[in-house]
Order: C-alpha cells, then structure tokens, then sequence
C-alpha cells in the first residue's frame, strides 16, 4: 500500500470516528428541531454528558456505566429546560444560552471540588473495542475505515439508525412531527403539545449526553471546554441535512472530514496552526450560507 493510500485511510478512518459525537448530538437534537423546539443548548448539554460520563467511568470503571451517567445528567438538564420553557414560558433561547452557561460553570465548580483541578482530568480507562472481526477489517480499503471502529463508533450509527425509525414511522414520531407542524391541530385531536415538546427535549438530552461522552472516551479525559462548538456544529448539521436524517447524516461526516483534514494538514503544511484548526468551523459556516440560500 502506497504512503497517499495509507494516509487516505487513515483521514476517512478519523472522519468516521469523529463524527461519533455530532451524529448522537444532532440526532437528538433532531427531536426538538422537529416539535418545534430549536435546541441551542446542545452545546452545554454535551458538556454536562462529557464530564459527568467521565467521571462516573472513572470512579466505576465501567464504560456502560459512564455512558448511562452522560445520559441521566444531560435528561436532567434537558428537563430543567423544559420546566423552564414549557411550563413557565421562559424564552426558550434564553434557556439555551443559560444552559450553556451553566455547563462551563457547574463542570468547572465540580472539577476543583472533586478532582482539586479546573484543567485537564485524566481517566485510567480501557478504550472501547472493536466489535467487527479481523477477516472483516482486512478487507481492502472498506476494512479499515468501517469495520476497524470501536462497538461506541458503531453504535452511533445505530441511533441514528433508531432515529429515523422513530421519527417516520412510529405514533411517538408521527405527534412529535405534528406538534411542530401545527400544536393548535394536536391539541384538538385530545394529545398535549407540551408532552411532546418535553419528550421531545429528553430525547435531544439523550442524543447530547452520549454525544459528550463520545469526546471523552475519545482522549480518556475530561478538558475544560472539550466540547469546543460541536453542539453548535451538530445544530447547524440539522438544518444543512433538511430536518432528514440520512442528509444529517452525511452532515456530519463532511464536518468531521473537515477536521479530520485540519489534524492533518497541521503535519505537513507551513499554514499557521490556529488558521488550520479553524477549517472545520469555516466548513460549517459556508454549510450553513449554503443551507439557508436553499431553504430561501
């Protein structure tokens, strides 16, 4: 196998893998999006699930047991939302940016109060597995780029998978759908826009908090700001795939080829460093321009 072969796999290999977090976060989001609900606060959500997940890993040594931590401490934060917007009317952007708010600032309190740090925590933790066996990874150029992925990796792929089954073809979808499409409509048929906007928030909180998690396992450590705009990216993935999820699927991976290819670039190329890592961002800006000309 040639160097520029090598190096190919090697970038769509990480593309794949770093998509994992903006494939749960925008998935849950997703949700939200569709009841009507434009969710700002994954960012902050994801935070919550990274930190939380993290440390219940540590202290369990368990990695089903983080994952389920990231999940039950971004529902809480999804469901104070709902409180907030839902029972007592609040702005829901307002919310969203206080969500994000308090990310930064309880993960920072809890970090200095538990680990005696504000910077980086690290985690003795074995790294998810790969689930597919060799004879499948030695498959010539689709072996190490799908089938060498950890079982978290893969398992993104089936929520998103679960997503898009809920969302078209189950009752639970249908009135998540029709509560964003008209409310008035869904409260005269006798079903509550309000218990569909709050499932709807819970499954965005689901979707964040593994999203979260992801970034952790990733470098086995929990970074002040780890989250660094994904939340912002996998909301901006939404509207670029048009509210579908395959198209957000296929979001997600230009996003994360885009940092994939600032890692790389970094190693070879005289380009300033800060200009390269702002390549994934300049990426989900010009989606975004793009998005809106053709929604107009």
């Amino acid at each position: 196998m040639s160097a520029s072969s090598s190096m190919l796999i090697d970038i769509l290999k990480y593309t794949v893998a770093a998509a994992t977090p903006l494939l749960f976060a925008s998935m849950g989001g997703l949700f939200s999006e569709l009841s009507g609900m434009l969710n700002i606060a994954l960012e902050g959500l994801m935070g919550i699930g990274a930190f939380f997940g993290m440390a219940a890993a540590g202290l369990s040594g368990s990695l089903v047991i983080g994952a389920l931590a990231a999940v039950g401490a971004a529902v809480l934060g999804a469901l104070l939302m709902g409180a907030m917007t839902i029972r007592l009317r609040a702005n829901l952007f307002i919310v969203g940016l206080a969500m994000n708010l308090l990310s930064g600032g309880i993960t920072a309190v809890l970090s200095q109060w538990w680990y005696h740090t504000k910077a980086v925590v690290a985690f003795s933790l074995a790294s998810p597995q790969v689930v597919f066996p060799h004879i499948l990874q030695a498959i010539p150029l689709i072996g190490p780029i799908i089938f060498a992925q950890s079982w978290f990796t893969m398992s993104s792929w089936l929520w998103a998978l679960a997503v898009a089954f809920i969302v078209r073809t189950t009752r639970h979808g249908t009135r998540i759908r029709a509560t964003g499409m008209n409310a008035a409509a869904v409260a005269a048929l006798g079903f509550s826009p309000d218990s569909s906007r709050r499932a709807a928030l819970v499954w965005s909180g689901i979707g964040s908090g593994l999203g979260g998690y992801a970034l952790g396992l990733s470098i086995s450590a929990f970074v002040p700001n780890i989250v660094s705009g994904r939340g912002w990216v996998a909301l901006v993935a939404i509207y670029l795939g048009q509210r579908k999820p395959l198209w957000i699927a296929a979001s997600c991976l230009l996003f994360a080829l885009a940092e994939s290819l600032s890692n790389y670039i970094q190693g070879f190329s005289t380009i300033p460093p800060l200009l390269v890592l702002a390549l994934p961002y300049a990426v989900t800006l010009i989606s975004l321009i793009f998005a809106k000309k053709n929604a107009r």
